[in-house]
């Protein structure tokens, strides 16, 4: 049983937004099996093979943001068993304790991926043969990374070679494993030979893309599985200047990529959502005042908008430092702040879609007649026309998730993005920037968090196609 006196719960603003958001998709998935028309739309979408590959892709980075939405302050020991628990400044989270070695395992400085000495060379004082001791210029030893390894040196690469080997045969084993798991559950459901079954699944022949769902897992285990065998003890991608695990960068910046996309479109879909529809079915000086409002903030350069809110909010920020027990709670509040100003400043498009769609709609015979029987406007916004507008509301949702992301990126790279002590995607570029001026050049940095990006983008961006695809009635 876990000692629950050895930590406290924190519970930051983001993560109740985080699990909130997970609650109201499971209602909403809840809510669609009870909709033949969201059901067999959905079904769609899960007969694409690129989007179930986009699916899986981005369980896998919700799965660490949820993991690392789970804080706590750790209890510091104390002289005597009976005292009161005193809890450490410093909050952490589920991954933080997961992933202790990455976190806690400094070098001095940078060090490149699987090294096992310094990037650098230093002034170092070895003895000679002679039994002198003499000042050399030479790389020196890493202090965690490749340290099992002891003097023997030379066995790093048969080291790392072994363990991808193992890892890969592991990460094929298991994948295995799965597909025979799926193939006898869909033999059983469906009644058929498991060998029937077994060549249906992977020929592309179900109902929904095992294929792809398999395939992808395979591919996720066979680069995850020999990444955490080496991280024990070595440094897959790398240190940064402080002497910092870059993978451990990369796990962190996963969460803050998600709280940007999912809590900024929690802001930019209500808004949208309810101005677009207004502006449309009431049009007069409704639609005439939501026009000016759209048309006002669109002509407004974006970025210079969002950097002047930024560094109001930053300026709120400094002069009430009493706001905050921890600096945990300041960065949260400053993500909180920056998801909220991109959400007010990019629902213009979306409004823009859903007028010009509720224009359409409410001339519609079954709204007409509503209005004939006197049935009150709200009541008719409700049942018939938001319904009919929630697959342009869907399909933007995943439109944008991809565009956000990139955004922190673009703002944190400009100095207005989050707060300096929250690591994200943006901030590990615009630390390689100066990076890539050195010599020698320090690319690693960039490149894991380049490729990172660029798997959840993409993946968001396949999703998006697949739900596009499937939602969208001129398309059906």
């Amino acid at each position: 049983m876990p000692d629950f006196a050895s930590f406290q719960p924190v519970l930051l603003w983001s993560d109740v937004l985080v699990w909130l958001l997970v609650g109201v998709s499971a209602l909403g998935a809840g809510q669609a099996r009870r909709n033949a028309l969201s059901r067999a739309a959905w079904a769609r979408v899960g007969r694409s093979r690129p989007g179930m590959t986009a699916v899986t892709v981005l369980t896998a980075f919700v799965l660490i943001g949820l993991i690392d939405s789970l804080h706590y302050r750790p209890r510091l020991p104390g002289d005597h068993a009976d005292a009161p628990p005193v809890y450490a400044v410093e909050v952490r989270s589920l991954l933080d304790a997961l992933a202790a070695p990455l976190r806690e395992r400094h070098e001095k400085t940078y060090s490149a991926p699987l090294a096992t000495r310094a990037y650098a060379k230093e002034s170092l004082e070895m003895r000679g043969e002679d039994g002198r001791v003499h000042t050399v210029r030479e790389f020196p030893r890493l202090r965690y990374g490749g340290a099992h390894l002891g003097d023997a040196e030379n066995r790093r690469n048969a080291d790392v070679r072994r363990r991808m080997l193992a890892a890969a045969a592991l990460a094929a084993g298991l994948t295995g494993l799965l597909a025979l798991g799926v193939a006898f559950f869909l033999a059983r459901w469906q009644g058929k030979p498991l060998g029937a079954v077994w060549r249906a699944l992977w020929r592309g022949e179900t109902a929904f893309a095992w294929n792809a769902v398999l395939a992808s897992l395979g591919v996720l285990l066979l680069i995850g599985l020999p990444v955490l065998a080496l991280c024990v003890d070595y440094h897959v991608f790398g240190t940064d200047k402080v002497g910092q695990d870059v993978f451990y960068q990369v796990l962190k910046s996963v969460r803050t990529a998600l709280v940007i996309g999912l809590v900024t479109t929690l802001v930019t879909i209500p808004v949208g959502v309810a101005f677009g529809t207004l502006a449309g079915y009431f049009r007069g000086w409704v639609d005439d005042f939501v026009q000016y409002v759209y048309t006002t903030l669109s002509s407004i350069p974006g970025v210079l908008l969002i950097a002047a809110a930024v560094l109001m909010m930053q300026v709120l920020i400094d002069t009430h430092p009493q706001w905050f027990a921890t600096a945990a709670e300041r960065a949260d509040l400053r993500l909180l702040a920056l998801c909220f100003i991109l959400g007010l400043t990019s629902w213009t498009s979306l409004a823009r879609l859903l007028r010009g769609e509720t224009l359409k709609l409410r001339e519609q015979e079954y709204v007409q007649a509503a209005q004939a029987f006197g049935v009150t406007d709200g009541r008719i916004l409700l049942r018939h026309i938001l319904p009919n507008l929630m697959h342009i509301v869907i399909i933007t949702l995943v439109m944008d998730f991809s565009g956000l992301v990139l955004a922190e990126a673009v703002l944190s790279y400009v100095g207005i993005g989050v707060d300096p002590a929250t690591i994200s995607f943006g901030m590990m570029i615009n630390n390689a920037r100066m990076e890539l001026a050195r010599e020698p050049m320090v690319w690693w940095s960039l490149a894991a968090a380049f490729t990172a990006m660029f798997a959840l983008v993409l993946s968001a961006n396949l999703l998006a196609d697949a739900v596009r695809d499937a939602f969208d009635p001129r398309l059906g």
